[in-house]
């Protein structure tokens, strides 16, 4: 491959590297290690996950997404939002726009640096269940937004052990063979939550997970019958606005996540960026990679 012309982009703090790919800039095959190389902060470009744009025939476009270890992943809230604007400003879609993903059409609205997309109709909803975690109960709350996610209030989220007991989750029998992204919320105010997130893919906390602010605020509108739209305040300080319309118990549609989508920078990625040998160091296990951003 030659020079690839991308965009770094960042959705309430997690960032991305974008390619528009609908003339095959992109042809590493397979496609895993070429992903894990370049989002290896350090090494390479660096960033949370990698999103192709690629011709549809039903769709504005169609959307690859991978997470940062090179695996795919269904859905991202805030690579949409970062991939809506990045076909806005190359001409690829108009500002209203739909494109495909692996859990089907995704809308998009797109005004300045804010974007609204449309989810998927969340699924699997359960509250009040429970893990066993080194052999204590843990309370938790799982929905499915697109990708998989458990739900769980703490008390004091500052201090909470994001990274140890998110991963401790995250790779939990009950969740195998696939595994969960995993969400920790607590109270700022009567009107605000907080949110921090362990995402699955990337091994780690990130600043921000779009479809697990969505599973946050669901949860939250099931348990204590909150209204929409429900607004969380993610690590980088930035709120994401959750909108959507009740049709029974547990049942939600019409789901909105409403958030900043900015351009970081653009520019050509050399082919050095990424023929290099990881040597002793895996991309799943590097310290940058799995650091809290």
């Amino acid at each position: 491959m030659n020079a690839i012309p991308f965009y770094k982009m960042s959705g309430s703090g997690n960032d991305f590297i974008i390619i528009d790919n609908r003339d095959g800039a992109v042809s590493a095959d397979p496609l895993p290690p070429f992903v894990a190389k370049v989002c290896l902060r350090r090494m390479s470009v660096g960033a949370d996950g990698l999103i192709l744009i690629e011709r549809s025939d039903r769709a504005d476009f169609r959307w690859r997404f991978f997470n940062s270890d090179g695996s795919r992943a269904e859905m991202c809230g805030n690579g949409a939002r970062c991939v809506a604007r990045f076909a806005l400003l190359n001409g690829i879609a108009p500002d209203r726009m739909a494109f495909d993903t692996d859990v089907g059409l995704i809308e998009a609205s797109v005004h300045g640096d804010l974007v609204k997309i449309k989810m998927s109709d969340p699924k699997n909803m359960v509250l009040n269940d429970g893990i066993v975690l080194a052999n204590y109960p843990v309370p938790i709350s799982r929905v499915n937004t697109g990708v998989p996610h458990v739900v769980m209030e703490v008390k004091d989220l500052p201090s909470a052990n994001v990274k140890a007991v998110g991963r401790e989750i995250r790779f939990h029998e009950q969740f195998a063979p696939e595994g969960t992204n995993v969400n920790f919320i607590a109270p700022l105010n009567d009107r605000m939550w907080a949110i921090r997130t362990y995402e699955r893919g990337v091994e780690g906390e990130t600043l921000a997970c779009g479809t697990g602010n969505v599973a946050a605020a669901l949860v939250l509108a099931e348990r204590y019958r909150l209204p929409s739209p429900i607004s969380l305040k993610t690590l980088s300080g930035s709120d994401l606005t959750i909108h959507f319309k009740r049709r029974g118990d547990a049942d939600y549609c019409d789901v909105y996540l409403e958030g900043d989508a900015r351009v970081v920078y653009r520019g050509e990625m050399d082919a050095e960026a990424w023929q290099f040998e990881f040597g002793a160091m895996d991309p799943t296990t590097a310290p940058s990679q799995k650091k809290s951003r």
